[in-house]
Parts: structure tokens; sequence; C-alpha cells
């Protein structure tokens, strides 16, 4: 293990949060019963948020941000984790509360880990990070909910070029549903519809104000934009469906009203990856390995060095990427 190495962490800067390179030592790590080698992080909205500067994500600084990272256990103090075991860490505060994945190391308690899934590699595990596990939360939440069905009404992916949206619509296609992708992009549509999408919305039209309820048409929806797009997507789902909702991309209002849940039965699900228990991160992380095509994994991903991180947040929160980035935080 190298004395020093590098890491982006989030510090305070005139009273106002600022992203910077710096060099830390393992003596700088915080003292957890864990000691991970980071081979791998991602970029998500948060992370993008965190990095530019345009969202306050840290509670506390300085921080090591990055709420994703994968790598090997290279000293351990827990009984349930023996040196060269291999892992990924999804949320648990990380970036945000305690000290995430842009770094070489990182010391980590060891109830946040997870084992790396059989069939994953530490990087494939990066292009699934976060969103592809989010993703598959919400799969779940509608299909434990009960009222998509292969033979139904379409299923709507909202913010669906994006990571969330790009591993939802694999995931759903896979199984056989009827999967509708809402963008605002056009020039991804081919490239959606080689992950599934059958069909495609324009965002521009669920982001307008709309009634209270309109014209039923999802069974079932995976939204990650949240505000007035969630809005009308509660008020298009058919009878009995039921919406999984994970984020806010579009803001954190929801102009609706109670109609669609109490005239329809609508079910408006909420999704949150960062708390989940263990039980269900592992049930998300066996729908990836069942259900996600490697070929579209390979698709939606590109990796990108530590480096390219200052630009890459900017890019992410302006909407300007495609499907996944996983970060090398070795180059």
């Amino acid at each position: 293990m190298t004395e020093t190495f590098r890491a982006l962490m989030i510090v305070d800067h005139e009273g106002k949060p600022k992203a910077e390179f710096r060099d830390l030592t393992l003596a700088d790590l915080p003292d957890h019963d864990v000691l991970v080698e980071v081979a791998y992080s991602t970029v998500n909205f948060k992370d993008g948020l965190a990095v530019s500067g345009k969202g306050r994500i840290a509670r506390r600084l300085p921080m090591v941000a990055g709420i994703d990272l994968a790598g090997t256990v290279v000293e351990s103090r827990s009984p349930d984790w023996a040196v060269g075991t291999q892992v990924i860490v999804n949320g648990w505060g990380l970036s945000e509360t305690e000290w995430g994945g842009y770094s070489r190391f990182q010391r980590l308690k060891p109830e946040w880990l997870t084992r790396l899934p059989d069939g994953f590699s530490l990087e494939q595990a990066m292009a699934v990070g976060t969103a592809g596990y989010t993703a598959a939360l919400c799969v779940l939440a509608l299909e434990d909910w009960g009222t998509i069905r292969p033979d139904g009404a379409e299923v709507l992916v909202t913010g669906a070029a994006g990571g969330v949206g790009s591993t939802a619509v694999s995931l759903l296609a896979a199984a056989g549903y009827r999967v509708t992708a809402a963008t605002g992009r056009p020039e991804t549509h081919d490239y959606l519809a080689g992950l599934g999408a059958s069909g495609f919305v324009d965002r521009a039209t669920l982001a307008e104000k709309g009634g209270a309820l309109q014209k039923e048409r999802w069974g079932g929806a995976v939204d990650s934009v949240g505000s007035t797009t969630l809005a009308n997507v509660l008020a298009q789902t058919t009878y009995g469906g039921a919406v999984a909702a994970c984020g806010l991309a579009g803001g954190m209002d929801l102009p609706a009203t109670v109609m669609p849940h109490i005239l329809r039965s609508v079910a408006l699900l909420g999704v949150d990856s960062v708390m989940a228990p263990q039980s269900r991160r592992d049930r998300a992380w066996d729908l990836l390995a069942r259900r996600l095509d490697k070929t579209h994994l390979a698709s939606i991903a590109r990796t990108e060095p530590l480096s390219a991180l200052p630009h890459l947040s900017q890019d992410i929160v302006a909407g300007r990427i495609r499907g996944r980035v996983v970060i090398d935080v070795t180059a």
C-alpha cells in the first residue's frame, strides 16, 4: 500500500462546498473495521450535485465524495470479512455523512459491505452501481405490488436514457413487459430500443401541467424525475397500477392530487436505495444477475479516470450523460 493516495474531497471554501483533489494517508481515514482498496466508483446524479457544488450533499466537511465503490478487503477487524474478499458498497450515507468511494483506499463499517455478486467483475458492478441497483429495487417494488404483467398495459420509464432509466428499461424488457421510454433526447432512441424499449414519449409532454386524472395508459412506471412529471405519470396510470418513484432530477415538489389514488387505486411506491436493508439489496442484486443482459451493460456504461470527475459532474447535472459512467479510481 502506498504511503499517500489521491482522493476527491468536498471542502469548505468561503462558506460554500468545493471539490478538490487531495493526497491522503491511511491515518487520515475513518476508524472503521474494514479497509478496502478501491478499484472503481461511479458518477450518479447525487455525485454530480456534490462535486459540481450545485447541491449541498455533504452534511459535514471535509468529505470524500462518491456514493459507490467496489474493491478488495486488505485489512479487517471483522470476522465477517476476510482479506481478499471482493466487495461493493452502495449508499449507507457515503458522500453525505460518511467518507465515500472517490479514494484509492477507504475504511468502512462491516454492515455496509455486500459481497461481489457472482457473474460480475468489480468494473461491471460499478457499471450497475447505485443507479442500476435502484432500478432493480424499483422493478421489484412493481412486481411485488403485483399489477404489472407481460401481457398487460405498457410500463413507462422516465429519465430513460439516464443510469436508473437505462437499467430499468433493460430489466423490464428482459421480463417481457412492453416498455415505453420517456426522454427528451431523440438521438437516444436507437440506444433505448437496443435495450428493449418498444415506444417513446417526449419528456416535455410529461413536464407540462396536466389534469388530476388523464387518459389511462401505464400499467406501471419507474420514475426518477419527480415533480410535474411524476404528477402526470400518476394521472395517466391505469386502475390498480403503481408507480415506483426513486428520484427528483426534475425537482422535489409533487404538484399532484389524491384523485388517482382514491378513484383509480393507483399506488405511489417510494424506493430508497441508501438505507435499504441487506435482504432487499440481495434481492436486487440477484435480479440484476439473473436478468440484466451483459451486452446491454456494456452499451450502457463507459469508464473514465478519477481526474475526469469535475467535468463529468457538470455533465450529469445538465443531463448530458447517457447511461452510466464508471470511475477508475486507480487512473
